[in-house]
């Protein structure tokens, strides 16, 4: 797989300035760096190799030291390039999904679509997913639009009100009229439900974030619930535990499942959860799938180098970017969009999954 390259932040500054020239933001005078710093929450050194930047396209002209750069756009685009339509704001979950593959392309994909793409100042969860908190850094943000990866409910309930338009990707979306994309996981995680159920597992547990569990389960984690219960295995916390999201809460929670009745398999959401989880298992010295099956329902690079390989649920990413550039090439000409698409995911079993333990059964 080829290493993904990510935009650096002047290169983000540089697409998000060069954007708001050409939508004719400014005239004459091109904001000072000071003022543009604060506006974008990045440092003056950041701003000035941006504008330096601007200078050497020629869409600016610097008039010495202390002095406002002229704004010189041309009379035309260079043959076979539009100006940039929409400055697209990007708000992440949390910090470290910047370094996503699909991230960093949608972000590429916008940018080449003619777009200025930036990151917001902070993510959610750096914001307790408080939505007075998000609401506040949204509007203090010069974004014509907003894509959300991950947002709760009440986030996405107020996105949907407010007149810059929104998009979701993976978050709570479920009636709530905003446009959003993302894998239809429910089949996939009744099939991963059902391989174990087949393989003789009962103590059967789904690690999955406070945001899919409250205020009530997603629908991937209601199918895995029913799952369970079609197959006559009575269901409660246990098979859906509440946890505090964070690395001391989650050690907390393995402790206790793994203390009188430890489950025998366990589906994890999110590859960092899985990796924690394995390492956990390795101390206390339980083998893989041979006392614990285990499963993650989304896919990672690093899954490709491990042996035995990894069951996990797998989707492309392609068709979930395509339709957010869709969405802002509508969103751009002032048309209005809020179709909710899927794209297909699938259960690929690996070899972290195996019968249940002689015994284990209830």
């Amino acid at each position: 797989m080829a290493a993904s390259r990510f935009l650096s932040i002047t290169e983000q500054v540089t697409g998000a300035l060069r954007a708001d020239l050409w939508r004719g933001r400014w005239r004459g005078l091109m904001p000072g760096k000071h003022h543009l710093a604060k506006e974008l929450e990045v440092n003056n050194k950041t701003v000035e190799a941006a504008l330096r930047q601007l200078e050497a396209e020629g869409l600016l002209v610097a008039q010495g030291a202390g002095r406002q750069r002229l704004i010189r756009l041309p009379e035309r685009l260079p043959e076979g390039q539009a100006p940039p339509s929409l400055r697209v704001g990007i708000l992440l979950f949390e910090p470290a999904d910047r370094k996503l593959d699909y991230i960093v392309e949608l972000q590429h994909a916008l940018v080449e679509a003619g777009h200025g793409a930036i990151y917001a100042s902070h993510a959610m969860m750096e914001l307790g997913m408080e939505v007075p908190r998000i609401a506040r850094m949204v509007q203090k943000t010069a974004a014509d639009a907003w894509v959300v990866i991950g947002g709760a409910r009440a986030v996405l309930e107020w996105f949907s009100v407010q007149p810059v338009p929104a998009f979701d990707l993976f978050g709570r979306r479920l009636e709530v009229p905003i446009a959003s994309a993302g894998p239809d996981k429910p089949p996939a995680m009744a099939a991963a439900t059902r391989e174990l159920l087949g393989l003789g597992h009962r103590r059967i547990v789904l690690l999955a974030r406070r945001l899919r569990r409250l205020p009530e389960p997603g629908k991937s984690e209601r199918v895995f619930l029913e799952e369970l219960k079609v197959h006559g295995v009575a269901v409660g916390a246990y098979n859906l535990p509440d946890w505090e999201e964070t690395r001391e809460g989650l050690q907390e929670l393995l402790g206790a499942l793994f203390q009188v009745t430890p489950p025998t398999a366990l589906i994890i959401q999110e590859a960092t959860f899985f990796a924690a989880t394995q390492q956990f298992l390795a101390r206390r010295r339980l083998l893989v799938p041979e006392q614990v099956s285990l499963v993650c329902t989304d896919a990672d690079p690093t899954f490709a180098w491990c042996t035995p390989s990894i069951s996990h649920i797998r989707w492309d990413s392609g068709p979930v970017v395509r339709s957010i550039v869709r969405w802002a090439a509508t969103v751009s000409r002032g048309g209005k969009d809020i179709r909710q698409t899927l794209t297909r995911a699938e259960f690929i079993p690996g070899g972290t999954i195996g019968p249940a333990a002689a015994g284990s059964g209830e």
